[in-house]
């Protein structure tokens, strides 16, 4: 295996060629490995005037990458304009992630970092899953219900363990199982990626005070607390259900390694208010590393030289690490 990392640019109208561009800028400072990205080099030079180089195979990135940033092509997307995602940018950003994927399962890179997507514009050319999460899951022959989403900062990791559904769907979502094979994956992943080989898990309740005994909700006692017990018969390290507007604040974050909360915004509020710059979005559970940027496409900076590169960055170096402490790890 190369010492090389994929990164797939996502929508070629969105920020992602822009904060590529500005990280491989950045490499020597922040000590990044060698990586390359994959998409239509047009998009990145719209963006951004750094020095590219097209090239033909990833190993011919090791050789490139100290004097320009090596892109892996492929389709053309047309006439790019920042801001302005079309048809032709969905197909080049969905080829880019398959080809990305490929390469990682393949073992030609270490990792694939992807590049923030357009998921409307996806649906439209075919794609048909909730994210990149959930592609990538089933690319790699995993159940969606064994792999977690982490969202990582450099003083929380959270789990949101429902993911992509409205609120009033969270509670019929949520079951013993879900729960379970959520906390499995993250305590896995862990361990895999981050070196903890004892992690402590906090699992959130879903209603205010946890459902105060039942008399606010019957999800805890009903769902999360059974849940928990398993997790604890299995030699788990578990805490709650915990009341969720206790649990965030530093002295709560020190008693734990990961918080396992029950829908997304309960997840993503607290991580995007302490890392809204550098929080990485990791998929635990796959056979491969996998990490990106957590934030969007962003269209309304696109093409202004405004977007930071910070969570990019910090994508490109979790998934470094994390390839490193899965040598550690599985020996």
């Amino acid at each position: 295996m190369s010492g090389l990392l994929a990164i797939s640019s996502g929508d070629p109208a969105g920020i992602g060629p822009e904060i590529i561009g500005k990280s491989w800028q950045a490499r020597k400072a922040e000590g990044l490995q060698p990586f390359f990205a994959i998409g239509d080099p047009r998009a990145f030079a719209s963006v951004w005037d750094g020095p590219v180089t097209v090239i033909e195979t990833p190993l011919d990135a090791l050789s490139q990458f100290a004097t320009a940033l090596p892109i892996l092509p492929v389709i053309d997307s047309g006439n790019v304009t920042p801001g302005a995602p079309d048809l032709d940018g969905a197909r080049c950003a969905l080829q880019a992630l398959e080809m990305g994927v490929g390469l990682a399962r393949a073992g030609t890179v270490r990792a694939i970092v992807t590049g923030p997507i357009a998921k409307i514009q996806l649906q439209k050319v075919g794609f048909n899953f909730p994210g990149q999460t959930e592609f990538i899951a089933e690319a790699c022959g995993v159940d969606r219900q064994n792999v977690a989403m982490l969202l990582a900062g450099p003083g929380l990791r959270v789990v949101p363990i429902t993911v992509h559904i409205g609120i009033a769907q969270v509670p019929a979502a949520l079951s013993i199982e879900l729960i379970v094979n959520r906390a499995r994956a993250a305590a896995k992943g862990m361990a895999r990626n981050f070196g903890i080989e004892r992690p402590r898990l906090a699992i959130a309740g879903l209603n205010p005070h946890a459902g105060e005994q039942g008399s606010m909700g019957s999800e805890e006692t009903e769902i999360i607390i059974p849940a928990i017990e398993i997790l604890r018969a299995e030699g788990f390290d578990v805490a709650g259900p915990l009341p969720a507007d206790t649990m965030f604040h530093a002295a709560a974050r020190a008693r734990y390694d990961v918080a396992l909360c029950q829908y997304h915004d309960q997840a993503l509020i607290p991580v995007k208010a302490l890392h809204f710059d550098d929080a990485v979005n990791m998929t635990l559970g796959l056979p491969i590393v996998r990490t990106s940027p957590d934030h969007g496409t962003a269209f309304d900076i696109a093409g202004k030289n405004l977007a930071s590169p910070s969570s990019m960055i910090a994508a490109i170096q979790m998934a470094g690490a994390a390839w490193q402490h899965r040598q550690t790890h599985e020996g």
